[in-house]
């Protein structure tokens, strides 16, 4: 059952909803929107979905570790000032092979910081579920101090989807959408200002 205070939650806060696929015909930005839709129903939070395809961050390209925060490139200078302007996150990503893809890996690991401390909901779709890349993207944002929200609403995908096929996440997706609810549920009671 969803907590009914994520209809209550104090508006202003920004959710970055973070497309995990970069890959050509990707599903990604139709599931995200469908996600977004559902959380502004929601709740009173702002969400601006962030495509990874629009930020290109070259593999290991920065001399310094990011712990130190002293990156020498604008590209990542310009993904540290984005990232840091979120109160929380949602990663919405695919399952690959049983991991998540490594556009978002990388993403992740630009920076440190800017990480640290943002509660987050991790939504998985895949012809499984997603629920291994989900896991595996959890250990990583617990490894940058990351507040990751209990659930984790995974998507099973037909074949036929999977294969390019007609994709309605309005009628296809109905079940989970309980599931997204209740992690924006969580999402908000994370967001609360501590007494």
């Amino acid at each position: 059952m969803v907590h009914t205070s994520a209809s209550h939650s104090k508006s202003g806060l920004t959710v970055f909803v973070i497309m995990g696929s970069t890959r050509s015909g990707r599903l990604c930005p139709k599931i995200a929107s469908w996600v977004v839709a559902i959380a502004q129903a929601s709740t009173n939070l702002k969400y601006e979905l962030v495509d990874l395809a629009d930020w290109p961050l070259p593999m290991n390209d920065e001399p310094g570790i990011p712990e130190l925060g002293a990156y020498a490139q604008e590209h990542t200078r310009a993904w540290s000032r984005k990232i840091a302007g979120a109160d929380a996150v949602m990663f919405v990503t695919p399952q690959y092979n049983w991991g998540y893809p490594a556009p978002l890996k990388n993403a992740l690991d630009h920076l440190y910081q800017e990480w640290n401390g943002k509660p987050v909901i991790i939504v998985s779709y895949g012809g499984h579920g997603g629920d291994k890349s989900a896991a595996q993207l959890k250990q990583v944002a617990e490894g940058l101090k990351m507040r990751p929200v209990p659930t984790m609403p995974a998507i099973t995908l037909t074949r036929e989807m999977i294969q390019g096929g007609p994709i309605d996440p309005q009628k296809d997706f109905q079940a989970y959408a309980e599931s997204i609810r209740q992690a924006l549920a969580e999402l908000v009671i994370q967001l609360e200002p501590k007494a």
